[in-house]
């Protein structure tokens, strides 16, 4: 039964826990622009899980002289909590709230788990509380969620490490050689601290299991583990929902497109579409399959291990992707481009991703590029590679060809 002194009791033991971890994980997230709270804005940040997030809220309890409010709803001392008690936990906000000097800060974690949590968190900002939402799903960020918080929300995404963030935590210098041990290793910080490959496999399992089959209440787990085995051995690579099913076997189109929306929304797999004015032909055409993490893919598929390129490919989409979700790809009969990605819904870039520049494969990518480009006029072209700078001049348009350590933040 769910009491005031359960609720505050397991919020004491979840802080003790997070702080008595902060001082193996306390590199700052610069990757992440993440600002203060506000008194009418719930701060929203969600991510995959172990990317960093609890570390990020332990350390908004440092400023705050760890009088903070936390609660995490993802506890087995809180299963079965349900909207009818968030007028218990209210007050046990209210009596911690007392104690603690009227602090406003509260922080909840995987609160999307109970039905009805935005009216609550909504009557959080009434009382001038200032409100964190932390969360393992991108349902957080929904287009519905503003209606149901009346656009009184702060949104932030949270991945894990970035290059930079990796050669904090390393304390190394940025250049190739550390590059190539981000590809190699990823960004998750717990594995960078222990080096247990069994760190990023139990990470990959408990994401299938939690997030995706308990969260969706999914029977069939053996297709789930097949085709996320799957895509994480097809990083880089088109996927269609059609072709799954036929290749692997697995029910209906129409169930492998709802199972890869789950892995979408849970942040472990990424998919891109090929751009298109039209958004029904984005819908319909063939997309490219990312993973969150280089590190999680060589630790849960052999397959790609050896293969540094489409690394390298899945490694830029990720940087991408912190910056914004507008991303593409394009392709014509003759030529393809690897990304194009803007601000808004019109291409500003156009990337090309290619680990080694040599003389059998620059015609190719110099050309994929450019022709891209003339596809749409103003699109700045970037040809990226591990460790090549030049300027190439193609077809009546110079191509800036960037190492890794410049590109990536």
């Amino acid at each position: 039964m769910i009491d005031i002194e359960l609720i505050l009791n397991t919020s004491e033991r979840q802080k003790k826990e997070i702080l008595d971890s902060d001082k193996r994980l306390s590199v700052p997230r610069i990757s992440a622009a993440i600002e203060p709270s506000l008194p009418q804005f719930a701060r929203i940040i969600t991510g995959i899980r172990r990317s960093g997030k609890s570390t990020f809220v332990n350390q908004d309890f440092l400023k705050d002289g760890e009088n903070a409010f936390y609660l995490n709803f993802d506890d087995p001392a809180l299963y079965g909590f349900s909207s009818a008690d968030f007028t218990i936990l209210e007050e046990a906000i209210g009596r911690f709230q007392k104690a603690n000097d009227g602090t406003k800060s509260v922080y909840f974690d995987e609160i999307q788990v109970v039905e009805g949590w935005e009216v609550f968190v909504n009557a959080q900002l009434r009382k001038k509380n200032l409100v964190t939402v932390t969360g393992s799903n991108a349902s957080l960020l929904s287009s519905e969620l503003g209606s149901r918080l009346t656009g009184r929300h702060l949104d932030y995404e949270l991945f894990p490490f970035s290059f930079e963030e990796f050669c904090l935590l390393k304390k190394c210098k940025k250049n190739v050689k550390t590059f190539s041990d981000f590809l190699k290793y990823g960004g998750f910080p717990e594995y960078l601290i222990y080096n247990r490959p069994e760190i990023l496999k139990r990470l990959f399992e408990d994401i299938l299991m939690r997030d995706v089959v308990v969260r969706y209440g999914i029977k069939d787990v053996r297709s789930i583990k097949l085709l996320s085995l799957y895509l994480a051995s097809n990083c880089g690579n088109l996927i269609s929902g059609s072709k799954l099913s036929a290749q692997l076997g697995l029910k209906t189109t129409a169930t492998i497109l709802e199972y890869l929306s789950f892995f979408e929304q849970c942040y472990l797999f990424f998919f891109v579409p090929k751009f298109n004015y039209s958004a029904k032909a984005q819908t319909v055409n063939p997309k490219k399959v990312y993973c969150i993490d280089t590190g999680m893919v060589q630790n849960v598929t052999l397959s790609i291990n050896q293969d540094f390129g489409r690394m390298f490919e899945n490694a830029v989409f990720i940087e991408l992707r912190r910056r914004t979700k507008n991303i593409w790809y394009y392709s014509e009969a003759a030529f393809e481009c690897d990304f194009l990605y803007g601000k808004d819904s019109v291409p500003e870039n156009a990337v090309q991703v290619c680990y080694e520049l040599t003389s059998e494969n620059k015609e190719r990518e110099v050309r994929g590029l450019v022709e891209t480009c003339k596809k749409f006029p103003g699109v700045k072209p970037l040809l990226l590679t591990l460790n090549q700078k030049d300027k190439i001049s193609y077809d009546g348009m110079i191509v800036d060809v960037v190492p890794a350590v410049e590109f990536f933040k």
